[in-house]
């Protein structure tokens, strides 16, 4: 039996084929078949490149039907679709193509045009790009066999170094998260979802997506978020997934009211964590409760409030159907209902290590199964999940994953710098917004117009800090640890 992706979503939407899948703002629609017509020229395309089976694709263009498509053609093949950012500079993604050694890169010309790494790349303008060569190739309509340990995808996530690790997902695993999340939110044939994503991560891109092919439902694929269009466009959909920043700026303009909303039946949140406010003032303009959830990129959706019943603020539900979840201490035993620890968890949808790092893939599991997921929290006695931070100092700022070491380390390299310490502080947009304490050593001069010109151009704009701080020395432990929980309770207030 073939377990490929593909085979799965495909017989979910074959009676439907006709019917439109991807609306763009232009008016444009394109039906399932035309997006399968395109993913089958695709995939032709890749395999005249000398694509193979599992071999990487890495994929940095912008949001689109093609996109969408291109993802579907190295389903088909059997190779591993890697996308990336595409706020990502050259330097960000030089890193990925050497590690991940794809076979193929596709990207913006502005990209392939300043990358020092050998690479076989194709471009997505102008009439040599690799939409030209799809249009030229011998369209490729089979399905690869693949079994449910193959993978299926690759997405590069930080670890605790501050090093990107690519974490590695089969087939299996996207199918498991994808036919939970399909039932426990109850799609149904008459759903049309409102796509603000972007599709270069789980939530747009698997969670959306695959929800959304499994019922064979229309999408109204907007190229990004914006509060006029997606105001536009709410009343034609039944279902929106977003995370909190998209939230406060709906609520921060007057015409989001209930009905605005009224064709919606589910709201749902996630990529960070949102706040009780937020989520009262939501449920007062509009009389939706948001349907909060938790997920992380190895693992897919963790956790989820339910459909029906409560939906706590300040919780992330209970674990999806094929998910174990506890809360554990250092040692990994379980804390027991209400007591503070590390989540950890054992699911179908979970990861099946990271690329070409088997000790660090080691170092996060126990050796009974349970993967370490790094983030604190509890459960109660109903065993509902309440997050109360991470054991990293990752950040989470828009939606978007900041580690603050790669920061760090631009920063610290400037002449006058003598060290810094980048937090995470409380935003009513973003969620937490970067902010850079930075320590001068006071052999130059340096303002903080010269530490922002040092990341540009080297990392993505949502990583640089919003703001500056001058401090005289940092705190540290007895073994010389930079205090970061001390920091961040010190500037929790300041203006970013």
């Amino acid at each position: 039996m073939n377990e490929n992706l593909f085979t799965v979503l495909r017989r979910a939407y074959e009676s439907r084929l006709d019917s439109t899948f991807l609306r763009v703002p232009d008016g444009a629609s394109l039906t399932y078949r035309n997006v399968e017509d395109r993913s089958a020229a695709m995939a032709g395309a890749l395999r005249e490149r000398g694509v193979e089976v599992g071999d990487r694709v890495v994929v940095q263009i912008d949001k689109s039907p093609d996109a969408v498509a291109l993802y579907l053609a190295c389903l088909r093949i059997g190779a591993v679709f890697l996308p990336l950012n595409t706020a990502y500079t050259t330097a960000e993604v030089e890193f990925f193509v050497d590690d991940a050694t794809p076979a193929l890169v596709v990207a913006r010309p502005a990209t392939l045009d300043h990358l020092s790494v050998p690479v076989d790349g194709l471009d997505v303008d102008g009439s040599g790009s690799f939409a030209a060569l799809a249009d030229a190739a011998s369209p490729f309509d089979g399905v690869i066999d693949r079994g449910a340990d193959d993978l299926a995808a690759m997405l590069y996530t930080s670890g605790t170094t501050g090093r990107s690790k690519g974490a590695m997902l089969t087939h299996a695993n996207l199918e498991s998260n994808a036919v939970a999340l399909h039932e426990i939110w109850r799609f149904g044939p008459d759903d049309v979802l409102l796509h603000t994503l972007p599709i270069f991560h789980v939530h747009g891109l698997f969670v959306a997506l695959h929800c959304a092919m499994l019922s064979g439902i229309e999408v109204i694929f907007l190229p990004r978020f914006d509060v006029d269009e997606v105001l536009e466009r709410l009343p034609e959909a039944t279902v929106m997934m977003g995370v909190p920043t998209q939230y406060t700026r709906l609520l921060a303009d007057e015409r989001f009211d209930a009905s605005v909303c009224s064709s919606i039946r589910l709201f749902t949140a996630g990529s960070a964590p949102m706040t009780a406010a937020v989520h009262a003032e939501f449920t007062e303009r509009t009389g939706h409760r948001i349907l909060e959830r938790y997920g992380m990129t190895e693992a897919g959706m963790i956790t989820s409030n339910p459909y029906d019943g409560e939906r706590v603020p300040g919780t992330v539900g209970f674990p999806l159907p094929g998910v174990d979840l506890r809360v554990a201490d250092s040692d990994g035993h379980d804390v027991g209902a209400g007591e503070t620890g590390v989540v950890e968890i054992r699911s179908p949808g979970l990861f099946a290590g990271y690329w070409q790092q088997p000790d660090k893939t080691a170092a996060e599991f126990r050796a009974d199964g349970w993967f370490i997921t790094g983030d604190v929290g509890s459960v109660d006695h109903e065993g509902r999940l309440t997050l109360e931070g991470r054991s990293s100092d990752m950040i989470i700022s828009g939606g978007y994953n900041v580690y603050p070491k790669e920061i760090e380390l631009v920063l610290d390299a400037v002449p006058g710098v003598l060290e810094s310490a980048v937090i995470g502080v409380p935003h009513a947009d973003f969620g937490e917004a970067v902010v850079a304490i930075v320590v001068r050593d006071g052999s130059v001069e340096v303002t903080d117009d010269d530490l922002a010109r040092s990341l540009d151009g080297v990392l993505a704009r949502f990583k640089h800090p919003k703001a500056y701080v001058a401090a005289e020395s940092l705190p540290r432990n007895a073994m010389s640890k930079v205090q970061k929980a001390e920091l961040r309770a010190r500037y929790a207030q300041r203006p970013t």
